[in-house]
């Protein structure tokens, strides 16, 4: 399935995911009550989902590198600090998060199966075909990062 590699810019995935939370609360049971305490949780995860992600953003400008996750082969340079000491995929954690946000908001739990079902597109279709390309660009400091520092957390 090389065809799906590096052709769905992962903003615009996380929000497809989105829609389909959304349109999948109706065929879902309801097994929480949305309540103030499932409001707090997802605010916090949002936040931190945003924060994350601008993170890593911001890591890339300040490096001077793409933020185009369909062209890595564009990367000017290795990015390995701040948020790229916890995480390789800072973005990636964030949106995840954010879509975990929405699925608590909406108070249905099993709509994180959508969640986990984008983590592994991400990991598929995005993050590894971006692994190959980076450790072809950036050899052995590539590869010590990546024995360094987990792909998610």
């Amino acid at each position: 399935m090389k065809v799906l590699e590096l052709k769905v810019p992962p903003v615009l995935l996380m929000l497809i995911f989105a829609i389909a939370i959304w349109f999948s609360q109706p065929l879902l049971p309801q097994v929480i009550q949305p309540s103030t305490a499932t409001l707090i949780v997802a605010l916090v995860l949002m936040f931190a989902g945003i924060l994350i992600a601008l993170l890593g953003v911001y890591a890339f400008k300040k490096a001077q590198t793409t933020v185009d996750p369909t062209k890595p082969d564009a990367s000017s340079s290795l990015v390995s600090s701040g948020i790229y000491q916890l995480t390789r995929n800072p973005m990636y954690v964030g949106f995840s998060l954010c879509l975990a946000a929405f699925s608590v908001y909406l108070a249905s739990p099993f709509s994180l199966f959508l969640v986990v079902l984008f983590g592994w597109y991400l990991k598929r279709f995005q993050i590894m075909p971006e692994e190959r390309i980076l450790q072809g660009k950036f050899g052995q400091p590539y590869q010590d990062y990546c024995q360094q520092v987990r792909r998610w957390l």
